[in-house]
């Protein structure tokens, strides 16, 4: 799954904002499945949120990360993933102490090179679906930052510059990357 970019990182990092900035430019792009978890629980009135029941929405992220892999391998191109099933597995791994999910991030594999998101409290800020503070997210990240290569996976830190600028060190580190711009 080369073409299969994931963008992971420090929550409040910049990442969907970089992916929005991707998609407009005509990439196809995997939204944040944490998120989409939130907006449809907050929707519907459910309990799976992560200061409600944190292991059910950890659940329910995980298979909605796995989910977007499997509906992605229809795309043609490259994919570029905000956040997905490794994320999911070291957060539930985590939360539980369980470490049976890790078999599923060796099935749902991303291309090698992991872009990380590092904290950058500067634009951190909270919001209806992310209620957690920087020291959350910190922690997050540095749980991340072991998870990745403990996977397989080869990390690369974007640096914290414009959007347009961290798009340019994406599209430049994979120099195979079909359908660059």
């Amino acid at each position: 799954m080369d073409h299969f970019i994931l963008i992971s990182g420090c929550s409040g990092g910049g990442k969907s904002t970089l992916l929005d900035a991707l998609k407009a430019r005509g990439h196809h792009v995997v939204e944040e499945p944490g998120r989409r978890v939130v907006e449809a629980e907050q929707a519907t009135g459910g309990n799976a949120l992560p200061w409600t029941d944190i292991e059910a929405f950890l659940h329910r992220t995980l298979d909605l990360a796995i989910a977007d892999h499997m509906a992605a391998r229809e795309l043609t191109g490259p994919v570029f993933f905000d956040r997905g099933v490794v994320d999911a597995v070291a957060a539930l791994t985590h939360v539980t102490g369980d470490p049976a999910a890790g078999a599923l991030a060796e099935t749902y594999r991303y291309g090698r090179t992991v872009f990380l998101a590092p904290p950058w409290p500067e634009i951190f800020t909270a919001d209806a679906a992310r209620r957690h503070g920087i020291d959350e997210a910190v922690a997050e990240y540095t749980r991340l930052e072991t998870a990745f290569p403990a996977f397989g996976y080869d990390t690369r830190i974007l640096p914290k510059v414009s959007i347009e600028a961290r798009m340019a060190c994406i599209l430049s580190a994979v120099p195979d990357l079909p359908g660059r711009t």
